[in-house]
């Protein structure tokens, strides 16, 4: 079986901890930073990551608190989500069970782990 010590993972996962500030809703998969936060954002939400884990079933993890009350920003359907730095870069995005938003409210959004799997044999 293929090993990388969690340090390896960390190290990457870290990076978006200390960088990782602003979590976007999105109406399709962003690819950068632009997208993210000005082309596809529905809404956005300051955010706080924590520090690197262990993931639910393996690996390493950081995990993006629930949103309560994040600032929705235009109206259509959210499919995906953007985690950047506020100020140009794009650090990672998923999927989210699509929600219709509409300008002026607020959106929730359960928490959410970015998971660094183990490596396993090829």
């Amino acid at each position: 079986m293929a090993f990388i010590i969690d340090a390896v993972y960390d190290n990457g996962l870290t990076y978006a901890q200390t960088n990782g500030t602003r979590l976007d809703i999105t109406s399709a998969e962003a690819t950068t930073y632009a997208a993210a936060t000005s082309t596809l954002t529905l809404g956005n939400d300051p955010v706080i990551v924590s520090a690197p884990s262990n993931g639910a079933v393996d690996g390493r993890r950081v995990d993006v608190p629930a949103i309560t009350a994040g600032t929705v920003t235009g109206t259509g359907n959210a499919t995906h989500w953007a985690l950047t730095d506020g100020v140009g870069e794009l650090i990672a995005t998923g999927t989210l069970t699509p929600q219709s938003v509409t300008i002026g409210n607020t959106f929730t959004l359960s928490a959410i782990s970015i998971t660094l799997r183990d490596a396993t044999a090829a």
